[in-house]
């Protein structure tokens, strides 16, 4: 129990302050230790060794192009769904990964070359959702880092941006001394997307925005109140140009995750009361992924305990099991606010804490 209430601490603390790692709490930069990481997924290894695999000389017939996409988009579609959606993905990301690998290396056209570079650059991309929050931060870097390469081979603009947002968002989740980091892709990529913006399709539409957002994200964590809202705004002005029903398979960029950001930007200013009355406006559209949905009643929750509201709170992560268990088993600010509630004075409280502590895994039964 002691051990817990000091951990409790430590999270509130980091909470409070904005930091994710210890040595940034201490000062000492020996004390390296992520307090957001989850814990390691059991296919992790299997996903490990498909990335660090060369496959060369290997005898494997390449796939055809129109074959893979259509395996990457029921892949998207399937985590989306999917409630256990890092299960889901780690059991496809082996085979998608080797085959986007050789298809590349086979490619014989320059035109096949970069649509087999972009395949492998959203193949790197949906690994990137798996390694995300996972005990490896070495691999999470490797696979962004190649999945810049393939994508800039691919000369295709809604890759590259992609390829920007996922590093830009490991940036910022690295702790304030790489905030800056975060900016500057997300800044670089959409300078190079905005002069495309007047005719460009949805996809490419959705990343500037999806990027625009970022920006903001990253002043709200800066606690700089009006650039965060300022982005928010001209995010929300690309997504008034997107259909009502469309919605961006990596970044979740829509209409309808517009209000979820907006409880987001708000959290991270920690204006408890904006992030409740942004819940309210943002719960009136349906986001449609169960990994998304998850996140957005986390972000939620941490509004309502901001705001002294610790029982809806605790409510709010209970939804956010429901939506998608691996979700909110990963995500650091859930698993703080549950072990903080599970040392709560008030034994209700205390008793749903301790029950959703053990469903997620930060207790055991």
């Amino acid at each position: 129990m002691a051990v817990r209430a000091v951990q409790s601490g430590v999270m509130r603390i980091a909470e409070a302050l904005r930091v994710r790692d210890l040595a940034d709490l201490t000062g000492l930069p020996d004390t390296h230790v992520d307090l957001f990481v989850g814990p390691g997924h059991p296919r992790l290894a299997a996903v490990k060794a498909a990335i660090d695999s060369l496959s060369v000389g290997t005898s494997t017939e390449p796939p055809r192009v129109p074959h893979l996409e259509a395996r990457l988009r029921a892949a998207w579609k399937a985590r989306h769904q999917a409630p256990n959606h890092r299960e889901v993905i780690g059991a496809l990301l082996p085979g998608l990964i080797r085959d986007a690998q050789v298809l590349a290396r086979h490619a014989d056209s320059t035109a096949d070359r970069r649509a087999a570079q972009a395949l492998l650059a959203q193949t790197y991309s949906l690994a990137q959702f798996f390694l995300s929050y996972q005990p490896d931060a070495a691999l999470l870097w490797r696979v962004a880092e190649r999945g810049m390469i393939a994508a800039q081979g691919s000369d295709d603009p809604h890759a590259i941006g992609v390829a920007a947002w996922l590093p830009g968002q490991a940036h910022r989740d690295s702790g304030r001394r790489h905030f800056d980091a975060a900016d500057a892709i997300n800044e670089q990529a959409l300078g190079y997307l905005r002069p495309l913006l007047p005719d460009a399709d949805d996809d490419v539409l959705a990343i500037a925005g999806a990027l625009e957002f970022e920006l903001g994200y990253t002043a709200a964590r800066r606690r700089d109140t009006g650039t965060a809202w300022r982005h928010w705004d001209k995010a929300n002005d690309v997504a008034k140009r997107l259909p009502a029903d469309y919605y961006h398979p990596v970044t979740s960029f829509s209409r309808a995750v517009m209000g979820a950001h907006a409880v987001t930007t708000a959290v991270e200013l920690h204006q408890g009361g904006e992030a409740v009355r942004q819940a309210a406006r943002a719960d009136e559209l349906t986001i449609p992924s169960r990994p998304r949905q998850a996140r957005h009643r986390i972000e939620e929750a941490r509004g309502y305990q901001l705001d002294g509201q610790p029982d809806v709170a605790i409510a709010t992560l209970e939804e956010a099991y429901k939506a998608a268990l691996e979700t909110i088993r990963y995500n650091g600010y859930a698993r703080a606010l549950i072990r903080e509630e599970v040392e709560s004075k008030q034994a209700s409280r205390r008793r749903r804490a301790a029950e959703l502590a053990v469903q997620v895994g930060v207790l055991t039964a």
